[in-house]
C-alpha cells in the first residue's frame, strides 16, 4: 500500500508520519524509513530529517518481518550481577526488548548471549522495567523466575527507589508535581496531564543552574509512561534533547541528540535476600559536555 503526504508543518519525518497515521508507531515509520520505503520529493529520507512546508511525502508501507529472540554479542556495561539479577548501565540509543521497528540490537538480545538461562517470557525474559531508548542509566534484570516474580512485586508496590538525573530549559526549582497522566486525546502517541488519567508524583530537585538551563534530580513515586517528561513539561522546564515534550528546535541549535534524561540511582530489596541494594549509574559525558557549554 502507498500513500501521499503534503507536508503543513516543518517537523521531524518519523514524528510527523506517526501524528498523520495514528495506528502505526513512530518505531514503525523508522523501519520504513531504514528500509528506503519513505520518500521526499522523491528522493529517500534519513530518520532525522525534516520536511518542509509543500514537500511531498510518499510513503510504501510494508508488512514487519516476524521478531525472533537471538542472542547477540553486544557488550554490556554491568554495574552489579549475583546469580539473581543483573544491573547495567544502559547507553543511550539502546531499545531495551525487541519491537516492531527494533527486532534486535536490544538489551534482550545482549541479556541472551550474556546469560545463557533467563525466565520464558515472550520476547521479554528477565526484563521487570524499562527506560526510553533515548534514556541512559540504571536498567535491572532478573535471571531466574523467583527473581523476576519478586521484582515486579517490588515495583508493584512501590519498594524500588528511582532516582533520575536531568539536564532541563529554565528552571523548575524544588517542588513535587502530583498530577494526573493519561493518554494524549489527540496526539495518541504522548501522554499529558489528565484528570481522567492515573495518578502520578514526582519529586524535583534543582542541583545547579546555568544560563537558563538546569541540572535536576528527578524521584518518580509512580511509574507512568514518560512521568518525568510530562512532569517537567508542565512545569514549564522540559527535558533538553526530548523531541516529544520538549523544545525541539533549541535541541537541534545545540547539537543535541538526545533526551537529557539519566535514570542515576536505584535503591531496591534484594529479591533473595531481602537486603536494600543501591546501584549507581555514572554522569554520561554527554550530560557532562552539554551542561559544561551552560
Amino acid at each position: 500500500m502507498m500513500k501521499n503526504l503534503i507536508v503543513e508543518e516543518p517537523q521531524r519525518v518519523d514524528k510527523l508520519l506517526a501524528k498523520h497515521f495514528p495506528d502505526q508507531s513512530r518505531s514503525y515509520f523508522q523501519f520504513l524509513i531504514e528500509a528506503g520505503s519513505v520518500t521526499c520529493n522523491g528522493k529517500k529520507m534519513k530518520k532525522r530529517e525534516i520536511p518542509q512546508i509543500g514537500d511531498e511525502i510518499q510513503i510504501f508501507f510494508l508488512d514487519f518481518p516476524e521478531i525472533e529472540l537471538t542472542p547477540e554479542n553486544i557488550p554490556l556495561d554491568i554495574l552489579y550481577e549475583d546469580d539473581a539479577i543483573i544491573c547495567v548501565n544502559k547507553p543511550a540509543g539502546m531499545v531495551v526488548h525487541p519491537a516492531p521497528g527494533h527486532p534486535n540490537g536490544t538489551f534482550v538480545n545482549a541479556l541472551l548471549h550474556h546469560c545463557r538461562s533467563l525466565p520464558p517470557q515472550d520476547l521479554r525474559p528477565g526484563i521487570v522495567h524499562r527506560l526510553d531508548r533515548e534514556t541512559s542509566g540504571v536498567l535491572i534484570a532478573a535471571k531466574t523466575v523467583e527473581a523476576h516474580q519478586k521484582l515486579v512485586e517490588a515495583f508493584s508496590k512501590r519498594e524500588i527507589e528511582k532516582e533520575y538525573l536531568a539536564i532541563v530549559v529554565g528552571n523548575p526549582g524544588n517542588v513535587t508535581v502530583d498530577l494526573a497522566i493519561g493518554r494524549h486525546p489527540t496526539e495518541r502517541k504522548e501522554m499529558t496531564i489528565l484528570e481522567t488519567g492515573r495518578h502520578a508524583t514526582t519529586h524535583f530537585e534543582t542541583l545547579k543552574s546555568s544560563e537558563g538551563f538546569s541540572l535536576i534530580k528527578a524521584k518518580p513515586i509512580t511509574g507512568r509512561t514518560h512521568q518525568i517528561r510530562v512532569h517537567l513539561k508542565h512545569l514549564n522546564a522540559p527535558v533538553l534533547g526530548d523531541t516529544v515534550y520538549g523544545p525541539e528546535k533549541l535541541s537541534r541549535k545545540l547539537g543535541i541528540e538526545r533526551q537529557l534524561l539519566h535514570a542515576h540511582r536505584l535503591n531496591f530489596p534484594h529479591p533473595i535476600s531481602g537486603k536494600r541494594v543501591e546501584i549507581e549509574a555514572p554522569l554520561p559525558k554527554d550530560f557532562e559536555k552539554h551542561f559544561l557549554n551552560f
